[in-house]
């Protein structure tokens, strides 16, 4: 029987950032991956000869510039470039709008209004951004039901907090509020009159989200991907040469070169529990690791609902995990190309191929696509959205071909006719490539394969419940100290030794490393304290 001092359960990015650091204090860590590769959610794979792809996560903003630096993931062979345009959102109408060096020039020809209110608007947002950005990496106020040594803590925690909103003015602060509490769709009527502009910053607000843009609290998933940065430009996307598994690599690399052991291929049957406490984990190979800590890199709702025991937790904690809404609603397919494809509304190479394409023109479409899907089980007039990364990296696909990710919405995370998604796979794939046709006529000539994952296929291959890349939907109950649940916001379990590390802990999803990194603090903090106990009671 082994036994370290942190066991880990996946070696998704989260997971290996808190390996990294927790094995960087110190500590002895083994990371336990069902997978035989690192990265969870961040690899790159070959699913065509000669092409290799991000399979799921596919574009990289939110990973946090502090985890990139205190780890050297540069030295480890990570390297981000931009994209050369942000975004391009063609119309069917053969109009489009490219996001890039001279966006106010390229909104001016849609609305003159529009333009003039565009600067105004990302200061806006920017402002309430750069208050939130300042908390990604703290641990929110975790509101309990007593008093205990950590109650000062929470006390200074939610003061500072309150110190950083102060920091607004009253127009910002309203524009919390509102970023908050509103839909995006009506965040974004108030700012905008062309459907193209809003559909650029609606399309942020339903991203993995199965939502319509007119769901109140959407505007906060808009506002969520605002906090993002590449190479030190705020709001910027980018490329992970090599694929985004270039990310999962490269932590692993920080992690082992710490002193972490990674087993891949290793699935956790069970957390052991022995008086209350998280003492280990049974493997399926029948091993058994022990560990002063375990540490979930799993969503919270395949962790307490498939790897404890139910009479292990508290009930009432059980019954409120039971309600843990995660399903995002996403297709996601992976395309080999012999030839880049030719838009309508802007013929020709160019910058907006390297863009985020957005193949959905406005939020009403985005609203539709989100209301069939309830229905039907999948939108016939879905959102796409498009990238092809071998505009930015050869090293994707062989001389003149491409790969292109479709992250595709809307689809339902389970049928509402009870069917199985395995049946419809196919049927979807073809839907979205015969989309993308409509605005990019050959575009299905030039396919050359396709690797098609539906919400079941993510949650198998992947361990995302419902196929939810967020761990679990970013609504006002479920952020903050509400994630995953009042009381368990500073990453510790109900458990004693039981602790949270990935997208279902604060700040929410997303390849940001944020999670990781915050609970290896606490953990750290915990151990050395329970260490100072035990020599206290020593000297007793």
């Amino acid at each position: 029987m082994q036994s370290y001092d942190v066991i880990i359960i996946g070696a998704g990015h989260n997971g290996l950032t808190c390996a990294a650091y927790l094995a960087g204090g110190g500590l002895r860590v083994n990371v336990v991956e069902r997978r035989a590769v690192v990265g969870g959610a961040c690899v790159t794979q070959e699913f065509h000869p000669g092409f290799r792809n991000s399979v799921a996560a596919y574009t990289v903003s939110l990973l946090n510039p502090k985890v990139i630096a205190d780890l050297d993931l540069a030295a480890h062979g990570l390297r981000i470039v931009p994209r050369r345009a942000q975004n391009f959102l063609p119309s069917p109408d053969g109009g489009s709008l490219l996001i890039g060096a001279d966006a106010g020039a390229e909104i001016a020809k849609l609305s003159a209004r529009d333009a003039e209110r565009y600067a105004t608007f990302n200061r806006e947002i920017d402002a309430v951004a750069d208050v939130l950005r300042g908390l990604v990496l703290q641990p929110p106020p975790n509101l309990t039901d007593g008093l205990s040594r950590r109650t000062l803590a929470e006390l200074l925690r939610a003061l500072g907090l309150a110190n950083r909103l102060r920091r607004l003015a009253m127009d910002e602060t309203r524009a919390l509020l509102d970023l908050f509490t509103k839909s995006a769709g009506e965040y974004l009527d108030g700012w905008f009159e062309s459907d193209l502009v809003k559909a650029l910053f609606g399309f942020d607000a339903v991203v993995g989200n199965y939502a319509s843009p007119y769901t109140p609290g959407t505007a906060y998933v808009m506002l969520h991907h605002a906090f993002g940065e590449v190479n030190g430009v705020r709001r910027q996307w980018g490329h992970a040469i090599g694929g985004m598994g270039a990310i999962g690599e490269a932590l692993a690399r920080a992690a082992r070169a710490r002193g972490a052991d990674i087993e891949t291929g290793t699935e956790v049957r069970e957390v052991i529990v022995e008086r209350d406490r998280a003492a280990g984990v049974a493997l399926a190979d029948g091993r058994t690791l022990r560990a002063r800590a375990v540490v979930a890199g799993v969503d919270p709702k395949r962790l307490y609902l498939k790897l404890i025991a139910p009479d292990a937790l508290p009930q009432n904690f059980l019954t409120r995990m039971q309600r843990w809404k995660a399903g995002s609603g996403t297709f996601r397919m992976n395309v080999a190309l012999s030839a880049l494809p030719q838009f309508t509304a802007r013929p020709g190479a160019g910058d907006h191929h390297t863009a985020g394409i957005i193949l959905a023109p406005s939020l009403a479409y985005m609203d539709r696509a989100y209301q069939d899907a309830r229905t039907h089980g999948w939108s016939r007039s879905p959102i796409i959205e498009m990238l092809i990364p071998s505009t930015l990296d050869d090293s994707l696909a062989p001389p003149g071909a491409h790969v292109a990710s479709l992250f595709c919405q809307h689809v339902a995370p389970t049928l509402p006719d009870g069917s199985a998604w395995d049946d419809h796979r196919e049927t979807v794939a073809n839907l979205m490539l015969d989309t993308v046709e409509r605005y990019a006529p050959g575009f299905r000539a030039s396919v050359l394969a396709v690797q098609a994952l539906s919400p079941l296929d993510l949650e198998r291959d992947f361990g995302l419940t419902g196929g939810d890349i967020f761990h679990g939907a970013l609504t006002l109950d479920q952020l903050l100290s509400a994630r995953p649940m009042l009381g368990h916001a500073d990453y510790r379990g109900p458990l004693a030794g039981l602790y949270h590390c990935a997208s279902g802990a604060h700040p929410g999803g997303g390849v940001t490393g944020a999670p990781g990194h915050n609970a290896a603090r606490v953990i750290l903090a915990d151990l050395r304290w329970r260490r100072i106990q035990r020599r206290l009671g020593a000297r007793v």
